[in-house]
């Protein structure tokens, strides 16, 4: 996610770094009940119009939406099993 963000800064794309970031500390400092809407909001970086792959090169987003993906899953399956 750091790498993210230092990429969208680099490139000037305002509108990516105020989304962006707020997201780092919060998926490092969250509470495991907050990390779902942590994660669920950096998720959404990759919507079907507007996207941050259309902005970023794919070797830094495709990496995060597959950690975000897992780490999503891994919380399902927490919640699931009742943990």
């Amino acid at each position: 996610m750091d790498r993210l963000l230092t990429a969208a800064r680099e490139r000037g794309s305002h509108r990516w770094v105020t989304f962006l970031a707020p997201i780092p500390d919060r998926l490092r400092d969250d509470e495991l009940t907050a990390l779902r809407a942590t994660a669920v909001r950096a998720r959404a970086a990759y919507g079907p119009r507007d996207s941050i792959r259309d902005v970023l090169p794919g070797e830094l987003t495709e990496p995060l939406l597959n950690a975000l993906d897992r780490l999503i899953r891994e919380l399902n399956r927490r919640d699931a099993s009742g943990g």
